[in-house]
């Protein structure tokens, strides 16, 4: 839950009677409300009807609900012509900017009616594009027509209203549609619903809130950190765990493991054998790796090799619009906006096993990676049989661990290959002869599992401790 929503869940609980208990001793708002009747400031008699289809929840027995209009009353402040605003004056002016982020005033000395000032303690409510409520904490000033003061009755608490206006403020902003443009009435104000408590409950009510808020206060910062500690931990953390990783400096080295020579070794002997069973087709030879292309140190007991060398790499494609036939229901149809944050979202496009000009894969653990513009180098891991766009190019990885070899693919020196070998187009696109010629450190396997475990370890670790630091 974010700090926002928990303070409105407060909020909400407050005005639906759900913060504190209700004492039978404190009396019932009804009680409350009909000894207002007698003394009301208003002339004649008050309006209460209220229809049972515009109660928007239910309170408890001993509140009632009002119309805004009659338990306060909402004074509009006034407008001025440009001429009329003062570099300096008497009183400084009050308009909406200055409620939410404007430190930059006018001034007046114009001297009018009373309803027109504003002092502190005042409860006013901006009712513009940016709107709310405020108690007003500054000395006395003339406030503008997109501000109203509003003045209390004896039964209802003024700190009590305000919390209510600032609830029903946020229904407004989650409800209305083009919030920057939203105006709320003065009448429409004047008729909303008010859950009015008994006088006393009221109280409490402010109390607990006031009591709460401090806490959400403190939640909020270190929410703020959390934020910004997961914006930063992929950026920064994770890129140098990965690059210790593929560099072999995460895990030990251990000899009874054997060497990435003998996994490449053993990886070209499964790759003969679908050759011969049909499963493969024969793979063009591919240069040698030379001392330059080499772009850091490994351990002796690794091993450098080009891509497609650990596996079966393949391009995706779009089945053509005239083929109706192709599409159908059966296995997902991956683009690159389903491939986020190493995980792939199956939508509800697919393809139907129809469709044997498509490109398909439905081995577990394949790879995907987009291989084109801003989005190049995302790469996540297939967990059931999926078809992909011309935008992806996928590698089935041949005994070798998929996570290990995803994480190889996303690190910042394999995306930066990627970038490179693209070049400085305005649409970076790799096409799979260079994809499949990229280099990649291959360890042993039971060692690639061991720096698959040390990296989960290590960033669980790093997180855990930068969350307690926080508490």
């Amino acid at each position: 839950m974010t700090p926002r929503e928990l303070k409105n869940s407060i909020l909400q609980l407050a005005i639906q009677g759900r913060l504190v208990e209700q004492r039978p001793e404190e009396g019932t708002a009804a009680e409350l409300y009909s000894r207002m009747e007698a003394c009301c400031y208003k002339s004649g008699k008050i309006n209460q009807m209220i229809y049972d289809n515009e109660v928007p929840f239910d309170i408890p027995d001993s509140w009632i609900f009002v119309r805004i209009k009659n338990v306060a009353v909402l004074h509009n402040g006034r407008a001025y012509c440009q001429k009329e605003l003062l570099d300096k004056g008497k009183y400084p002016v009050l308009r909406v900017g200055n409620l939410f982020t404007s430190n930059s005033w006018y001034y007046s000395d114009l001297e009018l009616e009373e309803e027109k000032y504003c002092d502190y303690g005042d409860l006013l409510y901006a009712w513009s594009a940016s709107f709310g409520p405020f108690i007003w904490k500054g000395n006395k000033v003339i406030y503008h027509y997109h501000i109203w003061r509003i003045d209390c009755s004896v039964c209802i608490d003024k700190e009590y209203l305000y919390y209510f206006l600032l609830a029903d403020t946020e229904n407004i902003k989650r409800s209305g549609h083009g919030l920057a443009m939203i105006h709320v009435t003065k009448a429409g104000t004047e008729e909303r619903l008010l859950p009015l408590p008994p006088l006393a409950e009221q109280k409490r009510i402010v109390a607990r809130i006031e009591e709460l808020l401090p806490l959400v206060d403190r939640y909020e910062q270190a929410w703020n950190r959390l934020e910004d500690l997961n914006k930063r931990f992929p950026g920064d953390l994770q890129k140098s765990l990965l690059q210790l990783a593929i560099q072999g400096k995460l895990v030990e080295q251990r000899p009874e493991e054997g060497t990435g020579e003998d996994l490449f070794q053993q990886i070209q002997r499964e790759k003969q054998s679908l050759i011969k069973a049909g499963k493969l087709k024969k793979e063009k030879p591919l240069p040698e790796i030379t001392e330059d292309e080499i772009p850091f140190d490994i351990p002796e007991s690794w091993k450098w090799v080009r891509l497609c060398q650990v596996g079966i790499t393949q391009t995706g494609n779009t089945p053509s619009k005239t083929h109706p036939e192709y599409l159908g229901t059966d296995i997902p149809f991956i683009s690159p906006g389903d491939i986020q944050h190493n995980t792939i979202f199956y939508g509800k496009q697919a393809l139907s096993l129809l469709g044997k000009q498509v490109a398909r894969v439905g081995c577990v653990g394949t790879i995907l990676q987009v291989c084109i513009g801003g989005s190049i180098g995302k790469g996540a891991i297939a967990d059931r049989e999926v078809t992909f766009n011309q935008q992806i190019n996928a590698i089935t990885p041949i005994i070798v661990n998929s996570d290990y070899l995803l994480s190889v693919m996303t690190s910042h020196y394999f995306i930066s290959s990627m970038k490179e070998k693209a070049g400085g187009t305005a649409t970076p696109i790799i096409n799979r002869g260079l994809w499949d010629s990229l280099l990649v450190p291959l360890p042993p396997i039971n060692e690639q599992k061991r720096i698959i475990s040390k990296l989960g370890l290590a960033v669980n670790n790093i997180f855990f401790s930068m969350i307690q630091s926080i508490a």
